[in-house]
């Protein structure tokens, strides 16, 4: 990941956060839900890895919400 990015990397994991403590999912639940691990749930949170599309769409489902909402960020 370019530094430039980093910000960008974690609004999409604060949006993450939002939606999962929204369902009151925890890390691991999701996590699970998803079919990924934990910490692969804990560092996309904390804005530290990129995600692919299949589970950016697979979080969407788990979490009921459109991929736009992943992006939209807030200042």
């Amino acid at each position: 990941m370019k530094k430039e990015y980093k910000p960008l990397y974690e609004k999409f994991g604060l949006n993450v956060v939002y939606y999962r403590k929204r369902k009151k999912l925890t890390q691991l639940q999701l996590a699970e839900l998803v079919d990924i691990d934990r910490s692969h749930i804990s560092a996309i949170e904390l804005g530290n890895v990129g995600v692919s599309f299949d589970v950016i769409f697979k979080m969407c489902e788990v979490l009921d919400i459109k991929p736009k909402d992943l992006f939209d960020f807030r200042d």
